[in-house]
This record gives C-alpha cells, sequence and structure tokens, in this order.
C-alpha cells in the first residue's frame, strides 16, 4: 500500500470482532510495525475486566494516551504501523488522532471490524486464555459510537474467515 507519509492503521471494534488478527495480517502483508494495544493496558484493568467489570473512561485514559504515544513516535520516525484498541467512542478515537496534531505529515485511519451480537458472542465464548468475559459485550456495544464523517474510517464485516477479511480490509485501505 502506498501512502504519501506514514500511516497508523487502527484495527477497532468490540471484544471478540477479530481485531488481533486482523491487524496481524494487515501488518505482516504491509511489513508495518504491529501493536498489540492489550499489551499496554494497566494490570488494574485487566483484573477489573477479568472480574467482569466495564471500564470508564478514566480507566480508559492511560491506555489510550500509552497508545497514542507509541502511534507519534512511530510518525515522527516516518514509520507506518497497525495497532489494536477497541477505540469505542469519539472522545477515544479523538486521543488517538492527538498522536498526529505535532506530525502534519501523518494520516490515522481506523479500521472499524462489524458483525453481529450473535457472532460477536460466539466468538468470545469459544476463546480462551483471553481476560475479556463475555459478559461484557452487551457493555461494549451500548459504548461503541460509530465513526462519524469527521473521522478517517473504514468498515469491513467479520462474518468471512479472517484471511478474507484482513484482504477486504487491505482493500478498503487502498481506496
Amino acid at each position: 500500500m502506498t501512502v504519501d507519509g506514514p500511516r497508523i492503521v487502527v484495527v477497532m471494534g468490540v471484544s471478540g470482532s477479530g481485531k488481533s488478527t486482523v491487524a496481524a495480517k494487515l501488518a505482516d502483508t504491509l511489513g508495518w510495525e504491529l501493536l498489540e494495544g492489550d499489551d499496554l493496558h494497566p494490570a488494574a484493568n485487566i483484573a477489573k475486566m477479568a472480574a467482569g467489570h466495564p471500564l470508564d473512561d478514566a480507566d480508559r485514559q492511560p491506555w489510550l494516551e500509552a497508545i497514542a504515544a507509541w502511534m507519534s513516535e512511530r510518525i515522527a520516525a516516518g514509520r507506518s504501523g497497525v495497532v489494536t484498541c477497541s477505540a469505542l467512542k469519539h472522545s477515544y478515537r479523538d486521543t488517538l488522532r492527538g498522536a498526529i496534531i505535532d506530525h502534519p505529515e501523518g494520516r490515522v485511519t481506523f479500521l472499524l471490524l462489524s458483525g453481529t451480537r450473535e457472532l460477536l458472542e460466539e466468538r468470545m465464548t469459544a476463546r480462551t486464555g483471553h481476560f475479556m468475559p463475555p459478559g461484557l459485550l452487551d457493555s461494549q456495544l451500548a459504548t461503541l459510537e460509530l465513526p462519524g464523517p469527521d473521522e478517517d474510517f473504514v468498515t469491513v464485516e467479520i462474518g468471512p474467515p479472517p484471511a478474507e477479511v484482513a484482504d477486504a480490509a487491505l482493500a478498503a485501505l487502498r481506496k
């Protein structure tokens, strides 16, 4: 994918949408750096979610700022990257877009992975070793604010196999 300057693709969506899988395929295909956003969650956030309690804005803010700092470092160095982050609210995406305030040569694009509640719940129930319990899906869906016209974003449906979703994402990002 040819870009005019460094670009960060934020693979976003609720838990179970396949952010990690799609982001890894995108980063591998593009040869870009990858950050698994969940790796920057403080231990207290992970413990809270694992106990079945949704995070609030105060819990998320330091995490979002850490992701934005990673993004800003890449853009300042002229490097593109892919990062996973639920980015459920417009205000959260504003924090992430702050990564390019001092770097007008950079671009942040949000890739929303979208699917039915049933599919998301099925995926969350089937996976093992993840801190996010299926019981938090409804709170995530209630929190999700779809990107608006003031945001650089594309939406891809998650029904097909992950390789097809990644291909569809690449095609959408190239437009």
